[in-house]
């Protein structure tokens, strides 16, 4: 854990990656607790920024990140997390948080991806 570097905030990149396709789901935050957590569970662990608290991945949906492989870049300073993933990553119901396509020359930004589940039904039943 020495190698990792955390900014000033305590907090580090992760950029989560599908085991299977290769496909980037998202990208979120994790401090040393978290990061700790995930090695523990075998289950991402996040930092929210927003709300400042630790976040499990799916404890409100149910569609959990297992962990395959964690990798450190060469600065120490960003984390790719190999996962697989159960459900979508996205809250908005897509299995990726990149799920917009930036047409070119038009400059929009295109839905490139069909959801894999409705996220008013997941997380109505949390409200």
């Amino acid at each position: 854990m020495r190698q990792v570097k955390f900014d000033r905030k305590g907090l580090i990149p992760a950029i989560v990656q599908d085991v299977d396709s290769g496909e980037i789901l998202m990208v979120a935050y994790m401090n040393r607790q978290a990061l700790e957590r995930t090695l523990a569970a075998k289950k991402t662990h996040f930092y929210s920024r927003s709300r400042k608290k630790l976040w499990m991945k799916g404890e409100s949906s149910g569609h959990v990140q297992r962990v395959k492989e964690i990798r450190l870049d060469c600065d120490g300073d960003s984390l790719v997390v190999k996962v697989s993933q159960r459900g979508g990553a996205c809250h908005t119901g897509y299995a990726s948080c990149f799920f917009r396509k930036l047409s070119l020359p038009r400059g929009r930004w295109l839905t490139k991806a069909k959801k894999v589940f409705d996220p008013e039904s997941v997380y109505a039943k949390n409200r």
